[in-house]
């Protein structure tokens, strides 16, 4: 079921709000940079994503996969309390533009986040479709 949620960083200058269907799945990932930050997320797709405060409080790290010559995802974070709310990314097979969201940084989540499946994807190897064999520390 499709509800809005509220989200923000620690401090409170990032304020966001997000059309997510928790129970539809939420993922974990063992690449690099998920596996080291942690970032257990749902996609918002297209405008089911709206930053409502804090533009000029956003820092921008942009990854550029190996086989890319741009970058297709950028991991932001608050400049003021480091918290790293949401993602940004386009790819065509995933429909375009699409926010990944830290399941963390929403607010009053808590049981539908708890109730939510998750899908473990072994981003390590480029294979998104399949689980990677270890998945404890995720």
């Amino acid at each position: 079921m499709l509800k809005t949620y509220k989200g923000s960083c620690h401090c409170g200058a990032l304020q966001f709000e997000c059309d997510l269907d928790l129970s539809a799945g939420t993922s974990r990932c063992n690449c690099s940079f998920c596996s080291k930050t942690r970032f257990w997320k749902a996609f918002a797709k297209g405008d089911a994503f709206r930053l409502l405060q804090g533009s000029e409080s956003l820092s921008d790290y942009q990854w550029i996969s190996p086989i890319e010559s741009s970058p297709i995802l950028h991991h932001f974070f608050c400049k003021h309390c480091g918290v790293r709310p949401f993602s940004r990314g386009w790819l065509a097979d995933f429909g375009g533009e699409f926010h990944a969201v830290y399941l963390t940084c929403l607010d009053n989540a808590e049981q539908d986040v708890a109730a939510a499946p998750v899908k473990y994807q072994d981003g390590r190897n480029d294979d998104y479709e399949s689980c990677p064999a270890e998945t404890r520390h995720l």
